[in-house]
């Protein structure tokens, strides 16, 4: 097990990570996710022995082997590690490269390779060199070598950064299956919250180098902390609004708000698939705020409605996402209803 106890670090004074503390159990996968400069690539340091932390400590399977006065090095930690560039030796071959860190040497070195390969669906590349694979074979060739000399956990770099969409999928898809299937532990930087909810047991969200909230996927999809932890996995709607009474109202209906201060601004983070939207006969008879469609967009499996809510003195801009095609054109008067129990109310964060 990874454990970090109140890990802080700095780079030349500037805080990259503040109080951090989660672990990594055996056979489990973690991941670090956040924006750009968050500190996810400073905590994947820290643990791979990269940098020493300027407060708390690391441990691994109950040893420290990080702290401000402590600090074993990175070839003595046990820990496995695939970098985003995936960092193979260019003047050796696939099996080379796979078997490098393999303690065993001679046929048991082979032998091991050869499994590795084969885990990964890349047998016939063995005899390769790096610069004569797609990125897609370069990153699975050094997947095999991280766990070539079987590390009870391995730590993953943005893995998937460099592949398109498509052989994205595919590469995570047979990864998580490699890693499930032998048990090992995996610590992964990303800050693509689908990539993240895919691969994932539990996640780490991280802002400005602190922890905003930790748990399983759907935890933190159904019940974020807050306006940055909800709009992280997925666009939002955002409402502006007032306490009033334990309540909010809107356009929309009244949103229960009790657990926050009266009279103080507050918005409502709604998903854009929690909005339904009716037309014709079904919109005359139903409740709801009355909406025209500005653009419509057709995104494959789901079409993206741009609509414009009246308010008063102001125009509410929304997105909805309906599943499959639709017919409805610019102009087209609708009535807008949101799920309440896909609407989050929050403290405003401006």
């Amino acid at each position: 097990m990874l454990v970090f106890e109140g890990v802080s670090h700095s780079y030349n004074g500037t805080p990259s990570v503040v109080d951090i503390s989660f672990s990594v159990s055996p056979g489990e996968v973690v991941t670090l996710l956040g924006p750009s400069g968050c500190g996810k690539t400073s905590l994947l340091r820290l643990a791979a022995g990269l940098e020493v932390p300027k407060a708390g400590r690391i441990l691994l399977d109950d040893k420290e082997i990080s702290s401000p006065t402590l600090m074993v090095e990175p070839e003595d930690r046990g820990i496995g590690l695939v970098f985003q560039s995936y960092a193979l030796f260019p003047h050796l071959t696939v099996m080379e490269n796979v078997i490098f860190g393999v303690r065993d040497k001679g046929h048991a070195a082979l032998r091991r390779g050869l499994d590795m390969l084969a885990d990964m669906g890349i047998e016939a590349l063995a005899d390769m060199y790096p610069h004569e694979l797609s990125g897609g074979q370069q990153q699975r060739v050094a997947l095999a070598r991280a766990l070539a000399p079987k590390p009870p956990l391995i730590l993953l770099d943005e893995p998937f950064s460099g592949l398109d969409s498509r052989l994205r999928e595919r590469v995570r898809d047979q990864m998580l299956h490699v890693l499930k299937e032998r048990g090992t532990a995996a610590l992964m930087v990303t800050h693509d919250a689908e990539e993240a909810m895919f691969m994932s047991d539990r996640i780490l969200v991280l802002n400005h180098g602190r922890q905003v909230q930790q748990g399983r996927p759907i935890e933190l999809y159904t019940q974020p902390a807050n306006g940055f932890v909800a709009e992280f996995f997925g666009e939002v709607n955002r409402i502006p609004g007032q306490v009033q009474n334990g309540s909010i109202a809107t356009v929309f209906g009244n949103f229960e708000a009790a657990n926050l201060p009266d009279g103080a601004a507050a918005e409502i983070v709604i998903r854009d698939e929690a909005l339904r939207v009716l037309t014709g006969e079904q919109a005359a008879s139903a409740e709801g705020a009355e909406a025209v469609v500005m653009e419509s967009y057709l995104l494959g499996r789901a079409s993206l409605l741009h609509l414009s809510v009246p308010t008063g003195s102001a125009q509410l801009h929304l997105h909805a996402r309906l599943p499959g095609m639709n017919a409805l054109e610019t102009g087209t008067e609708v009535k807008v209803q949101i799920d309440p129990e896909r609407a989050f109310v929050f403290l405003d964060e401006q």
